[in-house]
């Protein structure tokens, strides 16, 4: 296996340790010296030959193996096989210890530190392998990737034995780095046209008239229609010429509002269940993909204390921003109401669909939804509460007053679309499509204007 990405060992602990020596006697060395000194001590005292002939092995093996001793510290670099890992994916590690020296290594012990989310079979375990004078070998961790986000990998620790076990080397550790996970992109698809399309290109219909590929209608040629537009059939009719006249194609813009005030329910990786932030992040890396594929501009916002955003862009290069962004969504309570310091400095376009990914379980929550549709601003609340979640406290709550939680939560969910903000839990594919064409429906029809 060939590492992408190598660590050279830390340089930190060896300069602090540069006045100890690197190589010390084991115990083994200590008890070969000890027995060999005492019997021919004994041999002389007692004028025993034999005694000296029985402790010759040990002093003559002693020198043999200690003849050639090791002067330099191996080096341990650590690398997996991709930068880029997705959830369920296989994951391949490796951890590589360089002989430089020209001495062999009778031993080497590598232990490696694993995150949990990194699901590395043996990764508990030491692995023992011997190194030859000036080569190197290769330990593979083949595992899994559990769950999103940056998940820490190693340091690796070398503990190495030489001179048949005389001499003993400080342990080497290598530097540590984070391993990449990016969210399982859950299939979505939402076929409704966007509410309100206001760029000047795109994949979706606008209501205004241009040049675009769905038909508004027929009408007579005027100053500046093409003459690939003349409707023949109409024309020869009516003995007058028409033109078809269409709609531009116009892109939208999609602001996804990240609600990260609370965590609910308890994360099991990609193959168990799933808290609110591993929903909210999956639904936001599936909407962002099915959109950003289609034209439209994306752009991301977390409503909490950091109010972290990403601009509104379009792209592949977007896609793979928002992945990058999408990694570092945490959890932060806050006591405060964070709608002035999420929506005080920054701007939403009234042309764009909010989506709001929230678990509703926070009455500041509501608050921020209503007052967005007050705005004037097309919003869509997905809930992200998984069905089977507790409430957020740390003591244990009773199922008689679960069951009133929930109640008081759908009466708030039910106040809600009473004010005109629809609620949809997420359920991948077609999600939003009802939600969709409802708002759609409601931007397209006619305005009251006050008198």
């Amino acid at each position: 296996m060939s590492l992408l990405a190598e660590v050279e060992a830390a340089p930190a602990p060896a300069e602090a340790a540069s006045d100890e020596p690197q190589w010390v006697p084991t115990r083994a060395l200590g008890r070969a010296v000890l027995l060999t000194g005492l019997l021919l001590i004994a041999g002389v005292l007692l004028g025993r030959v034999d005694l000296v002939v029985i402790a010759a092995p040990f002093a003559i093996g002693t020198a043999f193996a200690m003849r050639r001793r090791p002067g330099a510290m191996p080096k341990v670099r650590l690398g997996t096989d991709d930068n880029h890992h997705v959830e369920g994916a296989a994951l391949t590690a490796g951890v590589q210890v360089v002989n430089r020296d020209t001495v062999g290594y009778d031993l080497v012990v590598v232990r490696t530190l694993v995150s949990p989310w990194l699901k590395v079979e043996k990764a508990d375990r030491p692995h023992v392998i011997t190194v030859a004078r000036g080569g190197s070998k290769e330990i593979e961790l083949d595992g899994e990737a559990q769950r999103w986000g940056r998940h820490p990998l190693g340091p690796a620790s070398a503990r190495i034995t030489a001179c048949d076990g005389l001499i003993a080397g400080r342990p080497v550790v290598s530097g540590a780095r984070n391993v990449r996970v990016y969210p399982m992109t859950e299939p979505f698809d939402a076929d409704e046209a966007m509410p309100r399309a206001a760029g000047l290109v795109g994949g979706h219909r606008s209501r205004r008239p241009g040049e675009g590929g769905e038909l508004a209608g027929v009408r007579i040629f005027g100053p500046g229609d093409r003459l690939r537009r003349i409707d023949w059939r109409v024309s020869l009719r009516t003995e007058r010429l028409h033109v078809a006249a269409t709609l531009s194609d116009r892109d939208a813009e999609v602001v996804l509002l990240l609600d990260v005030l609370n965590e609910a329910g308890r994360s099991g990786g990609v193959n168990g269940s799933a808290s609110v932030i591993d929903t909210t992040v999956r639904s936001a890396a599936a909407i962002a993909e099915h959109y950003l594929h289609r034209g439209d501009r994306v752009s991301l916002l977390e409503y909490g204390p950091i109010a972290r955003r990403l601009r509104p862009a379009t792209g592949r290069r977007q896609y793979l921003t928002v992945l990058e962004w999408l990694l570092d969504v945490k959890v932060y309570p806050a006591d405060f109401q964070p709608y002035d310091t999420v929506f005080g400095s920054q701007v939403l376009s009234h042309n764009a669909l909010v989506v709001v990914l929230t678990p509703l379980i926070d009455t500041r929550s509501a608050e921020m939804l209503a007052q967005l549709s007050r705005s004037g601003r097309y919003v869509v609340a997905v809930d992200t509460l998984p069905d089977q979640a507790a409430p957020p406290v740390r003591s244990p709550w009773t199922e008689i007053a679960t069951r009133i939680w929930r109640l008081e939560r759908d009466n708030m969910i039910g106040q809600l679309r009473e004010h005109g903000v629809p609620v949809v839990s997420w359920a991948g594919a077609g999600s939003l499509d009802a939600v969709l064409r409802d708002v759609a429906r409601l931007a397209s029809g006619p305005k009251a204007v006050g008198r």
